[in-house]
């Protein structure tokens, strides 16, 4: 049986306009407020909930949606991820009854990592430039190689065993068929401005964790040198060329996400990082029961694809592992729907 219950309004504090934006959360006065907010509205706790329902934020970061930061997703309409934090954001102040918590996503990284400039070197001591596709080939032949000096911090100054592993790292992509490796930007750098949520979406994250009693949930991924961690679920490469571990899943993230009731995933970028994470939540699914697939629903208005125009456009890639995600039993949402209106979700 499917209760109904009523959307609540959006608080006065929230600014659509100011979403595209950095600025500081006064954590007092909307704790304040959330509490006020709770006691009008008749909030309960989120230990009450009877359907416990997840909000899976993935890397709504600074870095990735604020314009003419590294990495800003812009989408078809070039403004992509901060429209998508709009209807994020009014998502989570319409729903703060209903959802029992949240768990943002932070990419964060450092300098000295395989996929950016500094891990590499060609003939001249020039760095890869951002963007450059790094291929199994181009190690062999030696195009690329480890930059030596990153050694002394990476490999207790072992540079013969970095660079194997480098060129053991590129093979093990081209193996299973994974994207080359991409020198990316810096970007979510740890300590920075752009590794920070955006300012909005904190705020929403913050005000919901007051109003219900239920702590935010952030999750970190990206932080291993030796390897690209595009889910938060688990690194691309996770063993060397010994088949030595040099990372692992994230299990323990998990098996949290399958004991929700629901679980809700929006974020960015709809072509990487959110759909890397689906993709492993899926096979860990698929491993485990199939029909959990039903239990996932994918909020499309609140994502968007990596688009360079005139230079790359991921939306059909993007469009197509929805589409899979959809066959397989996960649910396609739009954010303005009630959550009570989506099927399988009795509250």
């Amino acid at each position: 049986m499917t209760t109904q219950i009523t959307q609540l309004p959006i608080p006065t504090h929230f600014n659509p306009h100011r979403v595209g934006e950095i600025w500081r959360v006064p954590y007092q006065e909307r704790a304040t407020q959330a509490q006020d907010w709770a006691k009008h509205h008749g909030i309960p706790p989120a230990a009450k909930d009877k359907t416990r329902i997840c909000l899976m934020i993935i890397d709504a970061q600074n870095t990735f949606c604020i314009p003419d930061f590294e990495l800003f997703v812009g989408g078809s309409s070039g403004m992509g991820a901060v429209e998508d934090n709009i209807r994020l954001c009014e998502f989570i102040y319409h729903n703060l009854n209903i959802i029992t918590e949240i768990s943002p996503t932070m990419d964060t990284h450092t300098s000295m990592q395989i996929f950016h400039p500094l891990f590499w070197v060609n003939d001249a001591g020039e760095h890869p430039a951002p963007m450059t596709m790094i291929s199994l080939t181009d190690v062999q032949q030696g195009k690329w190689k480890v930059n030596p000096a990153i050694a002394y911090s990476l490999a207790k100054g072992n540079y013969m065993a970095l660079q194997n592993f480098a060129l053991h790292y590129v093979k093990r992509l081209s193996d299973k068929g994974k994207y080359p490796l991409t020198i990316w930007p810096y970007h979510a750098m740890l300590g920075g401005i752009g590794h920070a949520l955006v300012s909005a979406i904190e705020e929403a994250c913050f005000f919901h964790a007051i109003a219900r009693n239920s702590q935010t949930n952030f999750e970190i991924k990206g932080g291993n040198p030796l390897t690209e961690n595009y889910s938060v679920l688990r690194p691309e490469v996770l063993d060397d060329s010994q088949g030595r571990p040099i990372a692992q899943k994230n299990t323990r993230f998990i098996q949290k996400l399958l004991d929700f009731d629901a679980v809700i995933i929006a974020g960015q970028a709809k072509s990487h990082c959110v759909a890397w994470t689906i993709d492993d939540l899926l096979c860990e699914i698929q491993a485990k029961d199939p029909k959990l697939a039903q239990k996932v629903y994918l909020l499309e208005d609140c994502t968007s694809p990596v688009v360079v125009p005139g230079v790359v456009d991921f939306t059909d890639q993007a469009n197509a592992a929805f589409q899979r995600f959809a066959n397989a039993g996960m649910h396609l949402v739009n954010s303005t729907q009630p959550i009570t209106s989506w099927t399988g979700i009795n509250l």
